[in-house]
């Protein structure tokens, strides 16, 4: 591989945990700007849990599917717009000043959700939120990996990763934790603007990315950083590297003239790295990943486990495994490298969809039968159950299609029951039997192995797609072009996100649960395709010569080989 190449593979991870003594200003720098990260997790978790409650709250929300994903989806607009410009703004202003403003909407957003008087309001905050999460997915990663030694680089930008894990395995901890307390989804969405000041407070005395500062003339300020987190030894040949990049950066522009898109776009460099890090970033989401996030409790229901606090529960178990990945991720990123990792963890991903296709449509096949005696119990019969020709063919997976609700037995679930119209008063009538109520999904033997899918599902994703494509994101752009290129990329991936999740709830309800999994499954084989072809290994390069790398490789292909010097 072209460009000197630091030897990471025996080395890299314990080098990061040494920082913890060595330098801990490093990780200072890191973790402060990680809590965007954390933020970022949090609020796209903190939804699909609070949701369960929305719907309780607000009539409107429970009987419009498409409204649910509004909600969900509204912080995905938001995310598009603030990650376009974060890209800008960091550039221009900085990165520092991007986290900032990020903060600044996070906690005004939180606030907004926390006293919505209803869903019109609590759109208004989850827009803030959104533009938060978009400027901080971009600003936090590039912050971290300018300030970041070539050695521990990757693991020190997987970090920002682990805290989005953690930030969303949080918010599953705060759902279920307030579940009992008066105000439930108030609380979950209002929590988020302790951590948006603790931010803002550490910002405020960290410094500005010391590449930034090269690229704006400050030099003095930028080696002044530099001395800080380099070693003694190491970093005089890091400020000559930088200096010699921004120089020749400059009479590149000196000689281009005045910066247009379509003068960025013409760099091949720039062009091969969209490539790269804007694809990995889409496939991210067209895998279907945060659809797990978002509404992991309402896919739990669909297994077939009909209480919130059970499907929350589940749900938190999931978002702990999503944590543990990603520090599987930090260990392994620069030892193993970047693309490897993300085809190992594309090559599980497949294998689990290709399950929970299987285990989702045996559950719509085989679901309890309804009894019309049953139904009649309750004189509040389904009223397309009660127009229809044949009945006595009825399950309860034809009852949840026509937005009705099955009443099923206890404790025997598979046992034929009620097919109801779906409202307080049918729900109150079933749980005041003993019964089970279900809306989203039906009683199903395998259910928990579709939990296991979800699991396996999780453990492959997060140490490989979860956190890498964002790394690759934060070093594979030239320094000049960093900004904007990672505010494209990561503008891309809240549009396919958006895409993905807003189309969610209504695939399950079109195609299935089951062909919405398989769907998932097929573009994660496209992915491994992708990825294999156009992204470039990165493990172990200064971030000044993957410029030259780019320049001189168009296709990836070879890349299980060691690096060489």
């Amino acid at each position: 591989m072209e460009g000197g190449v630091v030897d990471t593979d025996s080395s890299a991870f314990r080098a990061c945990l040494t920082l913890s003594y060595k330098n801990p200003y490093v990780l200072l720098l890191t973790c402060s700007a990680g809590i965007g990260g954390f933020l970022f997790g949090y609020d796209t978790g903190v939804i699909s849990g609070a949701l369960l409650y929305i719907r309780d709250e607000f009539r409107e929300v429970e009987t419009r599917i498409w409204l649910q994903e509004l909600i969900v989806s509204m912080a995905l607009v938001g995310a598009i717009i603030g990650a376009a410009f974060g890209g800008w703004m960091s550039d221009r202003f900085g990165r520092k000043p991007a986290i900032l403003l990020a903060d600044a909407l996070f906690f005004a957003g939180s606030i907004v959700m926390a006293v919505a008087p209803n869903a019109t309001v609590l759109l208004i905050g989850r827009l803030f939120i959104g533009l938060g999460v978009g400027m901080a997915s971009m600003t936090a990663p590039l912050y971290i990996s300018e300030a970041s030694p070539t050695k521990v680089r990757g693991a020190l930008v997987a970090l920002n990763g682990f805290l989005i894990t953690v930030g969303q395995f949080l918010s599953y901890c705060i759902n279920l934790g307030f579940t009992e307390v008066k105000g439930t989804w108030r609380w979950m969405l209002g929590v988020a603007s302790v951590p948006a000041i603790i931010q803002i407070l550490l910002m405020a005395f960290l410094p500005e990315s010391p590449r930034w500062l090269y690229r704006k003339g400050r030099e003095a300020e930028g080696e002044k950083i530099l001395r800080k987190i380099y070693l003694t030894d190491e970093v005089e040949l890091e400020i000559q590297s930088l200096q010699e990049s921004v120089s020749a950066e400059m009479k590149d522009e000196a000689a281009a003239g005045k910066f247009t898109m379509v003068t960025m776009l013409k760099d091949k460099a720039v062009r091969r790295g969209l490539s790269a890090g804007m694809g990995s970033l889409v496939f991210q989401q067209f895998v279907g990943i945060n659809t797990v996030m978002y509404y992991s409790p309402a896919i739990v229901q669909l297994a077939g486990f009909a209480s919130n606090k059970i499907a929350l529960l589940l749900s938190l178990i999931t978002a702990g495994l999503n944590a543990f990945g990603s520090i599987i991720s930090i260990v392994f990123i620069d030892k193993v490298g970047r693309k490897k990792l993300m085809i190992i963890s594309l090559a599980g991903v497949t294998a689990s969809l290709v399950l929970l296709t299987i285990i989702f449509r045996e559950a719509e096949t085989h679901s309890p039968r309804t009894s019309a005696i049953d139904t009649l119990h309750f004189n509040n019969t389904c009223p397309q159950y009660r127009k229809a020709s044949r009945p006595e063919d009825w399950d309860c997976t034809t009852c949840l299609k026509q937005q009705c609700g099955f009443c099923a037995e206890k404790p025997n679930e598979l046992l034929p029951g009620a097919c109801l119209i779906s409202d307080v008063v049918s729900k109150q009538h079933c749980l005041g039997e003993h019964r089970e109520w279900y809306t989203k999904g039906c009683p199903s033997k395998v259910g928990w192995v579709a939990i296991l899918g979800l699991a396996a599902y999780i453990l492959f994703f997060a140490p490989g797609m979860g956190s890498v494509p964002w790394v690759i994101n934060s070093e594979i752009y030239p320094l000049k072009y960093r900004g904007v290129c990672g505010g494209m990329a990561s503008t891309a991936t809240w549009i396919s996100n958006l895409i993905v999740s807003q189309s969610f709830l209504s695939l399950t309800v079109s195609l299935g649960t089951a062909w919405t999994f398989l769907l998932f499954g097929i573009i994660a084989l496209i992915a491994i395709i992708y990825i294999t072809i156009v992204v470039p290994e990165t493990k172990g390069l200064p971030m000044e010569e993957i410029e030259n790398m780019l320049e001189n490789r168009p296709v990836h292909v070879k890349f299980w080989q060691k690096s060489e010097v």
